[in-house]
């Protein structure tokens, strides 16, 4: 007897239950719980890389838009039929939403978003406000230390002759608070008049505060009255006959002259503001930014973010500031040549995070208008230079591609090289080059930390970089977490070197990625390095050719930074304070045993008797100091 249940055809539901959901259809399926609310959306594509990071004034409204295939472009398309998870953000408002999504966008660098590339922090001028004496230094980072910040400055060479101007002009200390703490006399920098030496009492705290002022003065943009009152002074002094502090005062007034005529500007009400030129050229485009504070240029730059042909101009700049922002403060006044997409909502978004009004602006005439033609200028130039730059450099690396038997042209290749003096301080230094030269940012360091290696043991050291970079690799891929492999590993050394490297990467199962062993030549003679490739015989490659010379500067570059660090290790290492081994000797007692005995070695040489004088050292601390300084 058959059953008289006819068959049930299989509904899309069923279908939907049987195999995930993607694309278009996991959109329309998303769009059906999403709130009618403002908030961040994120798609992902089958590697569990994010793919684009969007805001909405309705996520349901623009999920819905997605779903129903209104796309403006085919990227857009693409970027739908490769989505295969989404996650929806709600926000309490569309402001709120717009820095959310510049967060999202600086810290998973989405690959169908615009991405601002190379975004290192700028340096400021910090005098600090938790000392008697306020010390003048380079900053980078938050504002967590109580002081006044000026700021910022678009180059290092920049801050450093600031700091120096203001090391001439206002005797300003920059020694750290241990230093000054602990000195007897004055210094080198009083010397040859760069400080005031408040240290040893040459200065009364009174005047040396009235140079800190005069210094902040100076730095808010108000030279002019500086320079007027110093001008009063040593005319003053003159008249006295004291004609040696007339003589200082005017070298402090020529070197406060010299840095307001290199760094003054002709437009009129620009007290502070950030300018930004936009210009785009070959599906690349560049962002040339200045800054200006006090009446003063303090440097620019140029960035080159990661755009797409259908990008326009107010979109490009958009994406930009917000991301160029997230972490930066905001200036009362941004100029532009462009007028950004949801100009509105970025002003809106800029004051909620600065707590104050700020202005973007396209200026059309007048001084503010030639701060921006003078920056689209520089963008042309330096987006010139660039595609320039890339047309050579994707030629070298199509010869680095064909000399190596590459499948594709190398978009990251990852340089090795250890640093050591008879294994002592032993580093490792990894550099990153590709299509846009050296990736400064993704340069990493290795301090060799394995105990059972025999010093000077280069096959050792190069296994645990090895072990250390993939294994880390291989730990976030399994997390889910977007990671850039490399494309090629150029190895400093020969066959050796060469097996110890892939037996480790064998290990860690990421032996699907192409090592090089570059062995210097005959009398380490620049033009022939042999080349080792699993399964080949030793090589070379022909003198003249540019991909030769590109290896060459790849691997100096991974000498100089291996070198380096090891240098700053050595160095550090020499500076250790003995004190710093024994047990119980913290900060704060470490202080004041330097502040009592001058130095380790005075405290090496106090009894224990004097050790226990010291403000926090115990009878048994004070023998255990000594006995340290007296093992024999």
């Amino acid at each position: 007897m058959t059953d008289p249940t006819p068959d049930i055809p299989e509904t899309p539901d069923s279908q939907a239950n049987a195999l995930p959901l993607q694309a278009a259809e996991l959109i329309a399926d998303e769009a059906r719980r999403a709130p009618d609310k403002p908030g961040v959306y994120r798609m992902y594509g089958e590697d569990g890389a994010c793919l684009y990071v969007g805001k909405a004034k309705s996520l349901k409204k623009r999920v819905v838009q997605y779903a129903q295939g209104r796309f403006h472009t085919q990227r857009i398309g693409l970027m739908v039929s490769l989505t295969r998870s989404m996650e929806l953000v709600v926000t309490a408002s569309e402001t709120e939403a717009l820095l959310l999504e510049s967060n999202f966008i600086k810290k998973l660098k989405p690959r169908f978003n615009v991405v601002l590339r190379d975004d290192k922090s700028f340096a400021e001028l910090m005098i600090r406000r938790d000392h008697r004496a306020p010390q003048v230094r380079k900053h980078r980072g938050a504002h967590t230390i109580p002081g006044d910040y000026f700021g910022p400055f678009a180059s290092t060479w920049a801050v450093n002759h600031t700091l120096n101007t203001l090391q001439k002009a206002f005797l300003l200390r920059s020694c750290s608070d241990s230093v000054y703490e602990t000195r007897t006399r004055p210094c080198m920098l009083h010397q040859i008049k760069r400080c005031s030496a408040p240290c040893t009492g040459l200065i009364s705290l009174e005047d040396y505060g009235d140079l800190v002022t005069e210094a902040e003065q100076f730095l808010r943009g108000k030279s002019r009255a500086v320079i007027a009152r110093l001008s009063q002074e040593m005319q003053a002094a003159s008249d006295e006959l004291d004609f040696e502090t007339a003589a200082r005062v005017r070298d402090r007034i020529r070197a406060l002259s010299a840095i307001a005529m290199e760094s003054s500007v002709n437009a009129d009400g620009v007290a502070e503001a950030d300018v930004f030129a936009l210009h785009a050229e070959g599906g690349q485009a560049c962002v040339q930014v200045f800054f200006y504070r006090a009446g003063q240029n303090w440097g620019g730059r140029a960035y080159f973010p990661r755009v797409d042909r259908s990008d326009s101009d107010p979109e490009i700049l958009a994406a930009f500031l917000g991301q160029f922002y997230e972490d930066k403060p905001v200036p009362r006044l941004i100029l532009s040549n462009v007028r950004p997409h949801e100009l509105e909502l970025l002003e809106e978004a800029f004051s909620m995070k600065a707590e104050r009004r700020v202005e973007i602006t396209r200026p059309q005439r007048g001084g503010k208008a030639s701060l921006v033609d003078h920056a689209l200028t520089n963008a042309r130039e330096a987006l010139g230079r660039k595609l320039a730059e890339n047309s050579a450099q994707s030629k070298i690396l199509d010869e680095v591609c064909e000399a190596f038997g590459l499948d594709t042209r190398p978009e990251r290749i990852e340089v090795y090289d250890n640093a050591h003096i008879q294994g002592t301080n032993a580093v490792g230094g990894m550099i990153v080059a590709g299509p846009d030269g050296f990736r400064k940012n993704q340069y990493r360091k290795f301090n060799i930390k394995g105990e059972d290696l025999t010093p000077g043991d280069d096959y050792g050291m190069m296994r645990e970089v090895m072990r250390r970079r993939f294994g880390r690799l291989v730990k976030d891929e399994e997390a889910g977490e977007a990671v850039e492999r490399p494309d090629l590993l150029l190895i400093d050394g020969g066959a050796g070197q060469l097996a110890e490297v892939l037996a480790v990467m064998a290990d860690l199962g990421v032996d699907d990625i192409a090592v090089v062993g570059v062995a210097k030549g005959p009398d380490r003679d620049a033009g022939k390095e042999h080349f080792f490739m699993p399964g080949k015989p030793p090589f070379m490659l022909p003198l003249k050719s540019p991909a030769l010379y590109y290896i060459q500067r790849m691997r100096d570059e991974a000498h100089r930074f291996a070198n380096g660090a090891h240098a700053k290790r050595r160095s550090m290492d020499i500076k250790k304070n003995p004190l710093d081994e024994i047990e119980g000797v913290g900060p704060g007692r470490k202080k004041a045993l330097l502040h009592a005995f001058g130095s380790a070695k005075g405290v090496s040489r106090a009894s224990v008797a004097d050790l226990v004088k010291v403000d926090g050292v115990s009878q048994a601390l004070a023998e255990r100091i000594h006995g340290f300084f007296h093992k024999s």
